[in-house]
C-alpha cells in the first residue's frame, strides 16, 4: 500500500498492512508532512483512521488537519485535555459547544495518564469500525511526559505493536529522536517492521531508511536528502527515475526566462552573485531558507524547482496581465515585454506581449531563439526587415517566422504598438 509520497513508496517499496512504522523526527515537526500524506490517502480511500493525540488539543490538531478534518471516517481518540492540558477550562471548552455536530468522531480519554486506560479506548474504538484501520499515534515522546519513563513507553508499545499486527492495521509511530535514550529507540527498532529517521543538517533535510521488514530498498541506512513544499515531497535522487533533480538549472532556466542576471538575483535574496552561480551550476544546494527567497523574488512556487514540467492539465487557467520581463537578447532595453505565463511553466510554446514605444528603431530581434515564433499585432505599425526584405505589418496582421530571425524592428506609428509574441520550442 502506499505512503501517500511516490517518492518514498520508491525508496521503501511501499507499505504493507500490518506495518508500524516509527518516524525519529531529529526536529519534531519533519514528520508532519509525511503523516499528512499518509491520513490524506488513507481518507481518500474511505479507510477509517485513528488519530491518537498526547501533544495537540483537538482544536489544534483540527486546524493542522484542515480540509482532512472534515471526513467521516477520521477518528481522534483525545489524551491532550486531561493529559498535557490537565483537565483546564481552557481546553475543555472545545467540547462546550451546544449543538455542535462534528463529521468525525471524537473519543476524550479523562485518565490519559493511564496507559491501561488509553490502551482499552483504542481497542474498544477499534472494534467499532471495519475494514484495515490506520493509526498515527502522535506521540511517543508526548505519551513519555505523561507517563512518567521510558519504561513505560517500552510496555506500552511492544504490547500495541504486535496487536495491531494481528489485527490487519497500519501504525505511525512519532517520537522526538533527541528526547529519547539510545537504549529505548534500539528497542522500538527491534519490534517495529519500518523504522524512519528525519533529520536536519546544515540547512538541508535528509530521510534514512533504517528498517525495514518484508522488503529490501537499495537506499537502506543512506540519508536521502528531500524538500517539501506543503504536502508536496521532492527527492534529491530518486532510484526510480535514476538521476538527481538540477535544482541549480532550473533555477537558471527560470531566471533567464524573466531576463534576470544572477547579480540583480543575488541581490535581491542577499547572497553574493558567487553563489547564485554555484547555486547554478551544481556545485553547492541551496538552503531551505535561501531556496524560499529565491523562488518568492523569481514569482514562482518552490515546488516549480523540483518538478521536471509543470502538468498542463493541473493548470489551465492564469490569472494576471503577465510579469515584467527583461528582454536580455537585445542590446538596450528599449522595449516591454511581459511572460503571460508563470516562469515555472513548461509548455510547448512561450506567449509574450511586447510593446514598442512610437518611433523607436531596434537593431536586433526580441529573442535569440533557435525554433519557430508568430506574432499578431494587437495595435500599431511595424516594420520589419528579414534578410534584405521589408515587411510592414499592421494591427490585427500575423507575423510568422520558420527560421530567419529580423535584424530590425522600427515602429512607424504614432503610437505604442503592441504584440502578442509566441516563442515555439524547437
Amino acid at each position: 500500500m502506499t505512503t501517500g509520497v511516490s517518492q518514498l513508496d520508491r525508496q521503501l517499496g511501499g507499505l504493507y498492512i500490518g506495518d508500524n512504522v516509527v518516524w525519529y523526527d531529529d526536529a519534531g515537526s519533519l514528520a508532519a508532512t509525511f503523516c499528512l500524506n499518509f491520513i490524506q490517502e488513507s481518507l481518500n480511500h474511505e479507510k477509517p483512521l485513528i488519530y491518537i493525540s498526547f501533544d495537540r488539543s483537538p482544536k489544534t490538531l483540527i486546524e493542522n488537519l484542515g480540509p482532512l478534518a472534515e471526513s467521516q471516517y477520521l477518528s481522534i481518540l483525545d489524551c491532550f485535555t486531561h493529559g498535557k492540558g490537565d483537565g483546564s477550562e481552557v481546553f475543555s471548552k472545545f467540547y462546550e459547544k451546544d449543538g455542535a455536530h462534528w463529521p468525525f468522531q471524537i473519543v476524550r480519554i479523562n485518565d490519559a495518564a493511564n496507559p491501561d486506560v488509553v490502551a482499552d479506548a483504542i481497542y474498544r474504538l477499534h472494534a467499532t469500525l471495519k475494514g484495515d484501520v490506520r493509526f498515527v499515534f502522535d506521540s511517543l515522546t508526548g505519551m513519555q511526559a505523561l507517563w512518567g519513563g521510558e519504561e513505560a513507553i517500552l510496555r506500552f508499545y511492544s504490547r500495541a505493536c504486535p496487536r495491531l499486527y494481528e489485527l490487519d492495521t497500519i501504525a505511525y509511530w512519532i517520537m522526538e529522536k533527541g528526547a529519547h535514550t539510545e537504549r529505548l529507540r534500539a528497542s522500538i527498532n527491534q519490534i517495529a517492521q519500518v523504522a524512519i529517521e528525519l533529520s536536519i543538517s546544515r540547512g538541508k533535510s535528509a530521510l534514512t531508511i533504517l528498517k525495514a521488514d518484508r522488503r529490501k530498498p537499495d537506499t537502506l541506512n543512506v540519508p536521502l536528502i528531500y524538500w517539501n513544499d506543503g504536502m508536496d515531497v521532492a527527492f534529491e535522487m530518486e532510484t526510480g527515475k535514476g538521476g538527481t533533480i538540477d535544482i541549480g538549472g532550473r533555477v537558471k532556466q527560470i531566471r533567464n526566462r524573466q531576463g534576470i542576471s544572477q547579480k540583480n538575483l543575488a541581490a535581491s535574496v542577499g547572497v553574493s552573485p558567487s553563489t547564485i552561480s554555484q547555486i547554478e551550476s551544481g556545485t553547492i544546494y541551496p538552503s531551505i531558507p535561501a531556496i524560499c527567497k529565491i523562488a518568492n523574488v523569481l514569482n514562482v512556487d518552490v515546488a516549480g524547482f523540483f518538478k521536471g514540467q509543470t502538468a498542463v492539465a493541473d493548470r489551465l487557467v492564469f490569472s494576471g496581465a503577465g510579469i515584467p520581463t527583461s528582454l536580455s537578447d537585445l542590446p538596450r532595453q528599449d522595449v516591454s515585454g511581459y511572460r503571460l505565463c508563470p516562469p515555472d511553466f513548461d509548455a510547448a510554446a512561450e506567449p509574450y506581449i511586447i510593446e514598442i514605444p512610437a518611433g523607436r528603431k531596434l537593431p536586433s530581434h526580441f529573442f535569440i531563439h533557435k525554433g519557430e515564433e508568430m506574432g499578431y499585432v494587437l495595435s500599431g505599425s511595424l516594420e520589419l526587415k528579414v534578410g534584405n526584405r521589408m515587411y510592414r505589418a499592421d494591427e490585427g496582421e500575423v507575423i510568422y517566422l520558420v527560421s530567419e530571425l529580423p535584424s530590425q524592428w522600427k515602429n512607424i506609428g504614432e503610437k505604442t504598438a503592441k504584440l502578442l509574441w509566441i516563442k515555439i520550442k524547437k
